[in-house]
């Protein structure tokens, strides 16, 4: 039942959404994990659409935030105003009161605007004038920044880079690929026809059962030694943090949950090492950024000797 959800969710996202299948795959591990995830791409690669599509998909309120230098916190939590004919104090609702948001060019708000969804991606809720409000079940944030275009923009503190689960960008698509795409657009507008295949409740239950998929001791190790290494490599000054260890575990679990398996393998641990361990290192020359990262990790993965084990096992 549940791995039938998760296909049935990758097959509608993709009745919109062409090529993509490993970024598709990886946001619904991210979301099935619990976290959120950050997509830097160019612009005009699809990345509100697939937000909408797996809004669409689950039957979620979608929100949408387009982030610029005057954007006010309160414009994105929401605020308590006034009520003349009360007289009383009455809370509005912000955007981000949804179960996906996107939160468009995060990097183009002020600091102090992007703070204000720390608590939203840490706790699930939002805290204004003294009084905590629940955020919906799921809550899922995917935030997008331009890599080529910086004028104007504020880099993103590591605490917010930390509140990703992961970093992602949209695949490049084929020629074939983007021929299917032509023909599927020429007429139709596949995203309004969208209908969801599965209940915010069914998402919240996928979520519930990620934590149950079974990791063999020897992975666990194996992760640790991952998280261990990025500490020591010469080429890192701030390796992965301890919460990054615990969201690297639930994204493994998520993953493999994709799959379609109910254990972890060490095919698992790999393939999500860079999307999930990247973005919460501090390399020791910035210039090379994303790249030097993704070297280093390579690094790590090709000098630790792969666990070999029955890994369905309990």
């Amino acid at each position: 039942m549940q791995l039938a959800i998760i296909q049935k969710l990758k097959e509608n996202i993709q009745k919109v959404i062409i090529g993509n299948s490993t970024t598709i795959d990886l946001l619904l591990t991210a979301i099935l994990a619990g976290g959120h995830v950050l997509l830097e791409d160019v612009p005009g690669t699809g990345k509100t659409v697939l937000a909408k599509s797996i809004a669409k998909s689950i039957n979620g309120e979608f929100g949408r935030i387009q982030f610029t230098p005057d954007l006010l916190p309160s414009d994105v939590t929401g605020l308590n105003y006034f009520d003349a004919k009360t007289s009383e104090f009455v809370f509005a609702k912000g955007p981000a009161f949804c179960s996906i948001l996107l939160a468009d060019e995060i990097n183009r708000a002020t600091p102090k605007t992007q703070s204000s969804l720390l608590e939203c991606m840490a706790e699930r809720q939002i805290t204004v004038d003294g009084v905590t409000h629940p955020l919906p079940a799921p809550f899922f944030v995917i935030a997008t920044q331009n890599p080529l275009e910086t004028l104007g923009t504020f880099p993103l503190p590591e605490a917010q880079m930390d509140r990703f689960l992961m970093q992602l960008s949209m695949e490049d698509l084929s020629r074939k690929q983007e021929l299917s795409m032509i023909a599927r657009f020429l007429t139709d507008e596949p995203l309004e026809q969208l209908s969801p295949v599965c209940s915010a409740e069914d998402l919240v239950h996928l979520q519930s059962e990620c934590c149950h998929v079974y990791i063999h001791p020897e992975l666990s190790e194996y992760l640790v030694s991952i998280v261990q290494a990025s500490r020591h490599h010469n080429k890192i000054s701030r390796g992965v943090s301890p919460r990054g260890t615990l969201s690297f575990l639930r994204a493994v679990q998520g993953y493999a949950m994709v799959q379609g398996r109910e254990y972890v393998v060490p095919e698992d641990i790999k393939a999500l090492a860079m999307p999930v361990l990247g973005h919460r290192m501090t390399m020791t020359t910035s210039a090379e950024g994303r790249k030097a990262a993704d070297i280093a990790i390579s690094e790590i993965l090709n000098s630790l000797e792969l666990p070999t084990e029955n890994w369905a096992g309990k």
